[in-house]
């Protein structure tokens, strides 16, 4: 773990860096430990004599624009400040990759528990786990996802943080072009997907015309957020905001729905990595998304199959992935699974309620 430390600060430098930048986290000794090392990001914990902050920081090993994202993720989470949108304040942002190899920042260190994945599938800490608690977790996601809804996105400086126009006419594309781009990258011939063709078009034809831009964190899901230990359920912070940018706030709300039972077929639980059978139905939860900001849900259904399509156009790079032995055989027949399940259940979707 030391070693692995090593190569991702320089406790001079960085010593010297928070000297002038955060004399705040205290003047002792500085001492270190990693919390967590992922493919796309590290978190460190930092504690001077004082209140422990989190660095966040690439990897040693940086995938592509890993730099470009962390930067992004630090001026989204400074641009919440004063709002009501449950985060980590971030203290301070470093551009300078000569300070410990790579940008990074600094922020809060966030009291609280996660959803964790066990076996490929979402567990939660007791009592949350069992009813009448686990009933609470959707709608304190919902609250905290109707409070980043009804921020205004220019008035907090994210103006140019994405492009909202035609955020939504673009997303057909986007996901098809990066479903292609699996040939080229993994030499990877493709597979029949029954059900793509029927959602893909559906998705084109049927695209809302209009919506109020907003902030859209872009992964949400338990594992990425940190819920008080006591209950009721109530989120102290959302974090790993990598994928956040300015487009339709509904989106979120698709990704995280999902999963859930729909009240037009209640008795159908879907296949998803949280267990949601003791969950409110998609519609409830977007009803009181709808009380919470305004918004229509008018087009709910739009957001429920256009995230079934993102999610099996994404994931079928781990099918291209395992062909080429690039990956596990049998991660890469469970990830197919998905992929073929996410268009089957959309297709279906469009023909029993669209």
């Amino acid at each position: 773990m030391q070693h692995d430390l090593d190569k991702l600060i320089d406790i001079p430098k960085l010593t010297d860096w928070l000297d002038r930048n955060l004399p705040e986290l205290g003047n002792g000794p500085l001492q270190a430990d990693l919390l967590h090392q992922g493919f796309s990001n590290v978190v460190i914990n930092l504690n001077r004599g004082k209140e422990t902050r989190v660095m966040r920081r690439p990897p040693a090993v940086a995938p592509p624009g890993s730099e470009r994202t962390v930067l992004r993720e630090a001026r989204v989470l400074s641009a919440l400040t004063g709002t009501d949108v449950p985060h980590p304040i971030c203290y301070a942002v470093c551009e300078d990759a000569e300070i410990v190899g790579a940008p990074f920042y600094i922020m809060e260190k966030v009291a609280g528990w996660s959803g964790k994945v066990v076996d490929r599938k979402v567990v939660h800490q007791p009592p949350f786990d069992s009813m009448p608690f686990e009933y609470r977790i959707p709608f304190a996601v919902v609250d905290a996802l109707v409070a980043l809804a009804n921020v205004d996105y220019q008035a907090v400086g994210l103006q140019d943080f994405g492009k909202p126009e035609n955020y939504l006419q673009r997303q057909v594309d986007r996901w098809a072009n990066q479903l292609a781009s699996y040939k080229e990258r993994y030499n990877y011939e493709g597979r029949e997907l029954p059900g793509y063709q029927l959602t893909e078009q559906w998705l084109r034809d049927n695209t809302p015309s209009d919506y109020k831009p907003g902030i859209i964190h872009g992964d949400i899901g338990t594992p990425n957020m940190l819920f008080a230990d006591k209950p009721p359920a109530l989120i102290n912070a959302l974090v790993d905001w990598e994928l956040s940018t300015i487009g339709d706030p509904m989106v979120d709300m698709g990704w995280f729905c999902n999963g859930m039972r729909d009240e037009r077929t209640p008795d159908i639980i879907p296949d998803s990595a949280h267990d949601t059978r003791h969950w409110p139905t998609r519609q409830e939860l977007a009803r009181y998304y709808a009380a919470g900001t305004g918004r229509s849900i008018d087009n709910f259904d739009y957001y429920l199959i256009l995230s079934r399509f993102k999610a099996g156009c994404i994931m079928e790079y781990k099918v291209a992935q395992a062909a080429i032995g690039k990956l596990d055989k049998k991660a890469g027949e469970w990830f197919g699974d998905i992929v073929l399940d996410c268009f089957a259940s959309s297709s279906d979707h469009i023909k029993k309620f669209c």
